[in-house]
């Protein structure tokens, strides 16, 4: 009996695959779904989703969200998710500058919480990219 796993960002849905497991970075560790789960909601944390579907392993990076399990469905919802096959290490390291140079200069500034916020999440999502992809080699 497979498992339904769906990957929701704001923007778009990312993923929606027949899959036999799932293993979910949630904010009290790795959880690993298979077929059956008893229901669950967990936070999820910036990191790696492992997914495995007839054999083989596909690695996505996630950002901060939630997971829903719910009979043999998956639902995440995440700010944002990407393959690491899809993964630019120089576009991923330049965003990483970029956000770390605005956050350097908004210091001693009164810039709106919710825009450090946003630069924080960006630079944390770099590294989990970079961390990911390099894992994946």
């Amino acid at each position: 009996m497979p498992i339904k796993l769906e990957i929701v960002t704001p923007v778009e849905k990312v993923y929606s695959e027949t899959v036999d497991s799932v293993v979910l970075p949630t904010s009290s560790g790795e959880v690993g779904i298979l077929p059956g789960h008893i229901p669950l909601i967990t936070e999820i944390l910036a990191g790696e989703l492992a997914v495995t579907k007839e054999g083989d392993l596909d690695l996505l990076a996630v950002d901060n969200g939630f997971a829903e399990v719910i009979g043999d469905t998956v639902s995440v919802l995440t700010e944002a998710a990407v393959d690491i096959e899809d993964i630019d290490l120089a576009s991923v390291e330049e965003a990483k500058r970029r956000a770390e140079e605005a956050l350097k200069a908004a210091e001693g500034q009164d810039l709106d919480p919710d825009e450090i916020l946003a630069l924080e999440a960006k630079v944390r999502f770099a590294l989990v990219q970079q961390l990911a992809k390099n894992k994946g080699k």
